[in-house]
């Protein structure tokens, strides 16, 4: 009888004192669950370093070990995107090459798989990152799961195991050259189960995310998954105009009944000036992502070019 096959995709970007214990650790997974076949897909997104030296040494030594290598950097979302939609089997895992997220935990996903459900979530439910930061992400779930009618997982980023079915739902229902990977599993709608693990600290090499990708990753998914922030910037507009004109009003009035004591000044100008222009500026960034997000839609371009496959 064949065994069914389970590929796990990995991105990794710099990443050559992590991806052979990530391997390994995946080997030891795989011992666990001999009922299965398993392939490892690796993901480089044109490291700097010598992580394609590693892989093609790890891809020598093991068929199972398959590597894409990108022409250039695609960034934190085109790169992974791609080589899930790249990767066979009759289901897909996956997990990011720094270490942070355990890959045994594998093992528990594909007994909840054997279930039949067709997407497993890992779901962080603590981190030995710094409480703040943890209380932020938590907040913002929150904000996106208040701004979106779509069941969002709090605390998912991606790693997980997927069935086939998923894949190709993702692969004919989404055209998205920037994808938001968390807001189509949120969109899909399936049924999901959820698997905990506490998420531990980066121990060899530099973390990739920096403000800018954290913000990046936020305001995507808030701009694909609602469109309340446009009504918000609609309805303060309006709450603004009345503001204005009410203000306008009782000056009007009170410098009629006041005529020779009272003097306005020119302090209520100013601060009305400032806070019409920063409530614009806001408006402004908001409608921006948007149109942003259309002119990313519009361009239509491949999620990425690839420089090199070795045993894929």
């Amino acid at each position: 009888m064949t065994r069914k096959l389970i590929t796990i995709v990995s991105p990794c970007f710099n990443e050559e004192l992590n991806v052979r214990e990530l391997y390994r650790r995946l080997q030891a997974v795989a011992a666990q669950l001999p009922e299965y076949e398993f392939a490892w897909l690796f993901v480089d997104n044109a490291s700097r370093d010598n992580t394609v030296g590693v892989l093609r040494e790890m891809a020598a030594e093991d068929p199972a070990v398959k590597v894409i290598v990108n022409a250039r950097n695609f960034g934190h979302l085109r790169s992974p995107m791609h080589g899930f939609l790249e990767a066979p089997g009759d289901a897909v895992g996956f997990v990011a090459s720094d270490l942070q997220d355990p890959p045994e935990l594998f093992v528990e996903m594909v007994r909840e798989w054997e279930k039949g459900i067709p997407i497993v979530a890992a779901v962080k439910n603590s981190s030995d990152e710094s409480g703040v930061m943890y209380a932020i992400r938590t907040a913002y779930y929150r904000l996106v799961a208040r701004l979106t009618n779509v069941e969002v997982i709090e605390h998912y980023t991606g790693f997980g195991l997927y069935d086939r079915s998923v894949v190709e739902k993702l692969r004919e229902g989404f055209h998205d050259p920037y994808p938001y990977f968390r807001g189509m599993i949120a969109e899909l709608g399936l049924p999901h189960a959820e698997v905990f693990f506490n998420q531990a600290q980066r121990k060899r090499g530099i973390t990739k995310n920096n403000f800018y990708t954290l913000y990046d990753i936020a305001m995507l998914g808030i701009t694909n998954l609602s469109k309340v922030p446009l009504r918000l910037v609609a309805f303060c507009g309006f709450v603004c105009a009345l503001v204005s004109f009410l203000a306008g009003v009782f000056y009007f009035i009170y410098k009629l009944v006041f005529w020779s004591s009272f003097t306005v000044g020119v302090a209520p100008l100013v601060l009305g000036l400032f806070f019409m222009g920063s409530v614009q500026m806001i408006a402004l960034g908001i409608i921006g992502e948007y149109i942003g997000s259309i002119h990313t839609m519009a361009q239509n371009r491949p999620l990425v070019t690839e420089k090199e496959r070795i045993n894929l």
